[in-house]
């Protein structure tokens, strides 16, 4: 069975964004040649969940080829209908019936890039089967938090801290499957 991981970045005091989706506090720690082991995960996964916020502003600034390269398929969760592109399709369907559906099928893994309601929504459904999670160090004090209130305790499993010369670390966890 496939697996579904959570690979996103985060300030030390755990918002994924700045007040209006502003997502500019990870050039912060952008170094030449540093991927944060980005392309080693994404070898792995077939299937990318993304939110329709976070798709429009990674399409804005980095173009949308850095999702859709021709050889993975993207879902980018949204309210509003729009036709697809490549092999983008602009999901407004139940979540959960489609992460299950993808789970059960064939091929790699799936990768869920954010955003909040998208990963609140996996939560609440106990869907998210890892985390990488790469702090950067920085207290933004507002904006979009990780992890939104409404959804019940999950109890993990450490993997592995590494830690990087621009101060990002990465936490790696797994889910664990019963409870204490």
């Amino acid at each position: 069975m496939r697996h579904l991981s959570l690979f996103i970045a985060a300030s030390l005091d755990g918002y994924i964004a700045k007040p209006d989706d502003d997502l500019s506090f990870l050039k912060l720690v952008e170094k030449e040649g540093e991927d944060y082991g980005y392309a080693d995960f994404t070898s792995e996964i077939d299937t990318i969940i993304i939110g329709r916020k976070t798709y429009d502003w990674v399409d804005r600034e980095i173009g949308a080829a850095h999702y859709d390269n021709g050889e993975r398929d993207v879902y980018v969760i949204t309210r509003t209908e729009r036709p697809s592109v490549g092999r983008t399709q602009f999901y407004t369907g139940d979540l959960t019936e489609l992460v299950q559906q993808l789970k059960s099928g064939d091929g790699k893994n799936i990768y869920c890039d954010g955003g909040a309601e998208v990963i609140n929504e996996l939560l609440r459904n106990d869907l998210v089967d890892e985390f990488i999670i790469s702090i950067v160090p920085v207290l933004l004090g507002d904006g979009t938090r990780l992890f939104k209130y409404g959804r019940p305790e999950q109890i993990l499993e450490f993997i592995t801290a590494k830690t990087f010369d621009t101060g990002l670390t990465q936490l790696r966890y797994r889910r664990r499957k019963y409870e204490i």
